[in-house]
């Protein structure tokens, strides 16, 4: 074990979910910023713990061959590129590694299986200027100016800076307009400690294909002093199309109000995936590279491979983003989204683009398939509803295991699974594989160079149950059924922490970071045998490393 301020050198030989470099020493394992795969350095430890800890970089002794120089001087402190001194084509590999390895430890599958379904990772010719959206939060800085830009990594200090290298081109001109804007008229940021102040952030928005730019200014009131001296600045701006304004009073980390309200212009812009047209209001959920979005959908429905004859489900819809990429070849879409204004934008969406064969319904995926599953067969004489083909593009935390197990009830010949997070779809995977469907295709889609996500498509289709599987007979009465829902089962978080932080933790110490988190739990689930038995408390540095876990699967 190491301790606190002790001076090592490590090789670095992976990359941590938050972008820091992983290296270890005698078996120790050490979290490194601003170190990357291949780096020998020099670190310094900041904090230890028994199987693991947190080092500062001091120097690089050998530098990695992929190491690169970063465009932005601020790579280092902002919290928005992780890998920016990664090589693209390292970053690509790690990527695609990162998918493996997950269908490995986590979905059990083979080597030998993944290679034979991986297909290369689809990276970015230019991997920077890619982001259609971006939200800046704004400040005040020591001498009592406005600032914007970026907070620095896990903090909410803000990094002055309106030059993003990930953003276009156009937000550096928006946003000084908007600063100076704010001195020349007195109109104060937003302060997260007092809750005073009126400018909390502006979304940014633009369109790839039609160059349209949408403004919104997010504040903590519902009107802009002088709003016509900064209309008049950003409507000299080409292609400048909307300029809305959202009211947030919270005292909350949620960036976007609940409603907007349109100062100028019309209250959306419009844009193209492909040849499919799309309105993006300020609350849409739309993909923020325009770009690799199209060979992502693309990609969902070339495994799709629709002959025109197919009824297709689309959960997770968004405002119908796939749904109407599939409605061109499919005879029938239905997409269930649970936002109730996407739903809208989806109905509208399909509207505009003349398409009819889409139907969109409001409700959470999980509920929705499983209730027509079931009404289905009440009102057809007990026959089973079916799907040619189900896509899912879950959120981070993944699918529902009820909404999988209607998924395998349906038979569906394909499966699409469109994923932002590898580690929660070999977990759902591995539920699909081992009730009737095998992988035919994975393939990692670069959404976001310069950082540690990736998204991934991947096909089944329906195989053969292994033969091999025995029948096991238990009672519901038995188990914790929590383990089903909330993101994650136990085993899952215990592997999580053990790979992260090397820590071993117990179903025990779940379930009681569960209950302090308000997740539900079983109802008998590790409660004392009488009010007298005094259970081990889990020990903060566990309870730090699981709710870092929850986060991870979106359970928090």
């Amino acid at each position: 074990m190491l301790n606190k301020n002790d001076v090592v050198t490590v090789e670095i030989t992976d990359i941590g979910v938050g972008g820091e470099g992983i290296g270890r020493v005698d078996g120790y394992t050490l979290f490194i910023k601003d170190a990357i795969i291949g780096d020998v350095v020099e670190a310094k430890v900041m904090k230890a713990k028994k199987n693991y800890g947190y080092a500062r970089m001091m120097e690089i002794i050998h530098p990695s061959a992929d190491r690169v120089e970063p465009k932005c001087a601020f790579a280092r402190k902002c919290g928005g590129c992780q890998i920016q001194e990664m090589s693209y084509e390292r970053q690509l590999a790690f990527k695609e590694q990162k998918i493996r390895g997950n269908l490995e430890r986590i979905g059990g599958f083979d080597r030998g299986k993944i290679d034979a379904v991986m297909e290369p990772v689809e990276g970015m010719d230019e991997p920077f200027r890619y982001r259609n959206k971006a939200q800046f939060p704004f400040g005040t800085d020591k001498e009592g100016n406005p600032v914007t830009g970026f907070y620095a990594g896990r903090t909410h200090d803000i990094i002055a800076n309106t030059e993003c290298i990930l953003g276009v081109e156009q937000n550096r001109e928006i946003l000084e307009i908007i600063l100076q804007y704010m001195k020349e008229n007195c109109v104060a940021a937003y302060d997260e400690k007092s809750g005073k102040g009126l400018i909390r952030h502006v979304l940014i928005r633009y369109g790839f294909t039609t160059k349209e730019i949408m403004v919104c200014l997010v504040i903590n009131g519902t009107k802009l002093p002088k709003a016509d001296r900064l209309i008049k600045k950003l409507t000299q701006l080409e292609g400048m199309t909307s300029i809305t304004l959202s009211p947030n009073t919270r005292r909350d980390n949620v960036i976007m109000g609940n409603s907007y309200e349109v100062l100028w212009g019309q209250g959306f812009i419009t844009d193209y995936i492909g040849n499919v047209k799309y309105q993006i209001s300020p609350l849409s959920f739309y993909q923020v590279n325009p770009v690799q979005t199209e060979k992502l959908y693309g990609l969902a429905l070339e495994y799709a491979d629709l002959k025109g004859t197919e009824t297709v489900w689309d959960l997770y819809c968004g405002i119908g983003t796939i749904s109407l990429f599939l409605a061109q070849k499919a005879k029938q879409v239905y997409g269930v989204e649970i936002v109730p204004q996407a739903i809208e934008d989806a109905k509208n969406n399909a509207k505009i683009n003349e398409i009819n064969n889409a139907a969109f319904y409001v409700g959470k995926a999980e509920e929705v398939l499983p209730d027509y599953y079931e009404e289905y067969a009440k009102t057809h004489g007990g026959e089973k509803a079916r799907a040619d083909v189900i896509v899912v593009d879950p959120p981070r935390k993944g699918c529902d295991e009820t909404l999988l197990e209607t998924i395998v009830k349906m038979e569906p010949e394909k499966v699409v699974y469109v994923s932002c997070d590898s580690a929660t779809l070999a977990r759902d995977l591995k539920y699909l594989c081992e009730n009737g469907y095998e992988i035919r295709k994975v393939r990692g889609v670069d959404q976001f160079p310069e950082t540690v996500h990736v998204e991934t498509v991947v096909l089944l289709s329906k195989g053969e149950v292994d033969s091999k599987k025995i029948r096991v007979e238990f009672s519901l009465e038995d188990m914790d059924m929590s383990e089903f829902q909330d993101g994650a089962t136990y085993p899952q978080i215990k592997e999580y922490v053990l790979e992260h932080t090397g820590l071993k933790v117990s179903n025990l110490y779940i379930s009681q970071i569960k209950r302090k988190c308000g997740i539900g739990v079983g109802k008998n689930y590790n409660l004392p045998k009488s009010e007298d038995s005094r259970q081990p408390q889990c020990p903060p540095e566990k309870e730090k490393a699981i709710r870092e876990a929850f986060k991870y699967f979106g359970m928090i």
